[in-house]
């Protein structure tokens, strides 16, 4: 089981490069929840002393940002 690419190819292309449209949209979300998160002062330096309290924080941000 490997990685698959699911990036899509450019529109103007002669021929085009199959891809998994839904992969690409599962993808993009996943990236723009990673990128709201480093907007996260405390997320994006890794502050906590311990991997609970820094699970806790992810926690709490990707619901506070789910919410928004």
């Amino acid at each position: 089981m490997g990685i698959l690419p699911c990036i899509a190819s450019r529109i103007g292309r002669k021929v085009p490069i199959p891809h998994a449209a839904n992969l690409c949209r599962l993808r993009h979300g996943i990236e723009t929840m990673f990128a709201r998160l480093q907007d996260w002062r405390r997320i994006a330096t890794r502050c906590d002393r311990w991997p609970i309290l820094f699970l806790s924080a992810c926690a709490l941000a990707a619901t506070a940002i789910y919410r928004v």
